[in-house]
């Protein structure tokens, strides 16, 4: 994707920055379908006939009866009335709405700029990849969704909620790195070969560290220690290791999950805090080293205040912005990566 900056590209700049918004919506309807308990609720996959909800009681008793056939609704919501279904099916037919609707927006001004010949070659190739990413992620949500619409899962597995999660990011990164290409300018940018080394690292661990979060949230690992800073009294509690193996530990035991989401938050707000204090004396990074630090200490305290006030349920409100938040820190650094390129791309 290199590509220039100019003045005409200003409409584009504005939609694919409206893109990376939408995406950041999406994320957090993602989180919210999780913690709701919603993901299960529409058991089909319909497109385009899918947009529209039940359109009277008939309709929502059939999708409610659908619904009743799997063991999520069997074992865990058997109390639900059709009432109970229809607030879980709202959020489920919202996230997958604003998809679709992410779909329209990057679509239609795509073609309408082509047509105004505004979008030249360059961006053709880089836009189709985007359009394939999006689709892949669908694709992905479907095959989430349906390995959970049977008796024997009761939830949608955290390592395919991880991947839905993870591929979402990669596009927010991958329409983010595309606004910048065309709005900022190459006075902004200032080789720094060290900071563009940390902030590779820093980024790898931010991804890892997401992946964590996902975790977190798809097996409620926050209900498992609701102390800090220890975690339930200790620093490394007991029962982080009895899964029956490291593997199966550090991907499915609460604890230990808990634990590695923790060490990961200061491990990389110690290194947030070296790289802005190795970029004081770059005037460039000004604005997004003051935002790296700031973001990063707001998202540990969310983590905490979500840990601390998860004892019945976890908080919905708390956990959403903690969520937020850790899509701020990825932006904030891919922004920061961004601005210290090799000397031969400014």
């Amino acid at each position: 994707m290199e590509m220039q900056q100019n003045k005409g590209n200003r409409a584009i700049v504005i939609w694919l920055f409206t893109g990376v918004a939408m995406i950041i919506v999406q994320v957090l309807l993602g989180g919210i379908t999780r913690l709701t308990g919603s993901g299960l609720s529409i058991t089909e996959w319909k497109p385009i006939l899918g947009a529209l909800p039940p359109m009277n009681e008939a309709a929502w008793q059939a999708a409610f009866e659908k619904y009743q056939q799997i063991g999520q609704s069997k074992y865990i919501n058997s109390h639900f009335t059709l009432s109970d279904f229809k607030w879980i099916y709202f959020w489920e037919w919202l996230h997958r709405n604003w998809a679709r609707l992410i779909g329209v927006v990057f679509f239609v001004p795509f073609v309408w700029f082509i047509i105004k010949k505004k979008i030249d070659r360059s961006m053709i190739n880089p836009m189709i990849v985007l359009f394939l990413l999006g689709a892949l992620q669908g694709l992905i949500g479907w095959i989430m969704v349906k390995s959970g619409l049977n008796e024997e899962n009761l939830y949608v597995s955290h390592i395919r909620l991880a991947i839905h999660f993870i591929a979402a990011l990669g596009l927010l990164w991958y329409v983010l790195w595309f606004a910048l290409k065309l709005s900022v300018p190459a006075s902004a940018m200032v080789p720094a070969p060290g900071l563009r080394r940390l902030s590779g690292w820093i980024l790898g661990l931010l991804v890892l560290q997401l992946i964590y979060g996902a975790f977190m949230a798809g097996l409620h690992a926050a209900l498992a220690a609701t102390t800090w800073p220890s975690i339930n009294g200790a620093f490394a509690p007991p029962g982080m290791f009895t899964q029956g193996g490291f593997l199966e530990d550090i991907t499915h035991n609460q604890l230990t999950i808990q634990f590695i989401h923790r060490g990961l938050a200061y491990l990389l707000t110690l290194l947030i805090a070296v790289w802005y204090l190795r970029s004081a004396r770059l005037p460039q990074l000004a604005v997004v080293r003051a935002l790296a630090l700031l973001v990063v200490l707001l998202q540990v305290f969310l983590g905490v205040l979500t840990v601390m006030n998860s004892e019945v349920k976890i908080p919905l409100g708390f956990a959403l912005a903690h969520q937020f938040t850790g899509m701020a820190l990825l932006m904030v650094m891919i922004w920061g990566r961004f601005v210290t390129p090799r000397p031969s791309h400014i």
